[in-house]
C-alpha cells in the first residue's frame, strides 16, 4: 500500500509539476523572453511637451474632409495637391507639398479604427477588444504608449494579464515610427488630444502627430527628407496646426479652402 501510495503521489507531483510548467512557468519564460527581445523604442513612454508655445508666422488656413487648421508657411504649392485614395470617391488623405521642400500629410481616420484594426489585424477576440482598446482610440493608445517591458507583470498567474502584457508589446513594438525614438510627447488643444512621435530638435525625416476625439481622428505627418534649407519644422510651427484644428464651422467646397492671413 505504502508503495502504491508513493506512485500515486510521484504521479500526482509530476503532473502538477507538468501543469505548473505549461500553464505558469513557460508563460513567465515567454514573458522575460519578450521584455528582453523587443525594440528599444517600446521602452519609450510619453512625456509632456517642454515648448508650447505657438508660432505667429504668416500662415495658410486649409481646410479638408471636414476638418480646419493652420499651417505657419505661406509657400504651398496647390499645383502639387494630391488627394487619396485615388481610385475613390470618398477622400480621406491630402498630400501637400511645400516650395521649401517640406510635405505634410493629414489623413481624416474613422471613429474606433484601432479597435476594428484588433480584431481583424492582430485577430483579438472581440471580448478582447474593449478590454484593450478602453472604448475609444485614445484610451487604447495612451495605454498602449505607457506600457514598456518594465511595467510587466512577469509572475503574474493571470493568463489575461499575461496576454494583455504579451500583445501590447507586440502592437506598440510595430505600431510606433522610428521618429518615436527620439521622443512621444502628449499633446492636444480644446477639442482634441493626442501624440506626437519624434522632437523636432533632432533633424529627422519624419514626425507624426495624431489628434482624437469621439468623432474620429487626424493623423498628420511631417516629411522633412527634401527641405532645401538645413533648418527643420519646429515645435512652435507644430503647435500652430495642433492649437488650430478643429471641425470645420461650414460646408466645404470639393476644392480645398484656402486663405491666407
Amino acid at each position: 500500500m505504502r508503495l502504491l501510495r508513493r506512485i500515486l503521489i510521484t504521479v500526482v507531483v509530476t503532473l502538477a509539476v507538468i501543469f505548473v510548467g505549461v500553464n505558469w512557468v513557460a508563460p513567465v519564460a515567454l514573458s522575460f523572453y519578450a521584455a528582453r527581445k523587443v525594440p528599444p523604442v517600446a521602452r519609450i513612454v510619453p512625456t509632456d511637451l517642454k515648448d508650447t508655445s505657438v508660432s505667429e508666422a504668416p500662415g495658410t488656413k486649409l481646410s479638408y474632409f471636414g476638418y480646419e487648421f493652420e499651417v505657419p508657411w505661406t509657400d504651398l504649392d496647390e499645383t502639387q495637391t494630391k488627394l487619396y485614395p485615388t481610385d475613390k470617391t470618398e477622400k480621406t488623405r491630402v498630400d501637400l507639398h511645400f516650395r521649401s521642400g517640406l510635405r505634410l500629410w493629414v489623413t481624416a481616420i474613422p471613429p474606433r479604427e484601432w479597435a476594428n484594426l484588433l480584431v481583424t489585424e492582430f485577430k483579438v477576440p472581440p471580448q478582447g477588444v474593449e478590454l484593450l482598446s478602453g472604448g475609444s482610440d485614445y484610451s487604447f493608445v495612451k495605454t498602449l504608449y505607457e506600457f514598456s517591458p518594465d511595467k510587466m507583470n512577469h509572475w503574474s498567474t493571470s493568463r489575461r494579464v499575461q496576454a494583455r502584457e504579451l500583445v501590447l508589446l507586440i502592437i506598440k513594438s510595430i505600431a510606433l515610427l522610428k521618429p518615436a525614438e527620439t521622443g512621444i510627447f502628449d499633446v492636444q488643444n480644446q477639442s482634441y488630444k493626442g501624440f506626437q512621435q519624434g522632437d523636432p530638435k533632432v533633424r529627422q525625416d519624419r514626425l507624426a502627430v495624431n489628434l482624437y476625439s469621439d468623432d474620429g481622428s487626424v493623423e498628420m505627418i511631417f516629411f522633412q527628407k527634401d527641405l532645401k534649407n538645413s533648418a527643420s519644422v519646429t515645435q512652435p510651427e507644430i503647435n500652430r496646426i495642433i492649437q488650430s484644428l478643429r471641425k470645420a464651422t461650414q460646408d466645404v467646397p470639393a476644392a480645398p479652402r484656402i486663405a491666407k492671413k
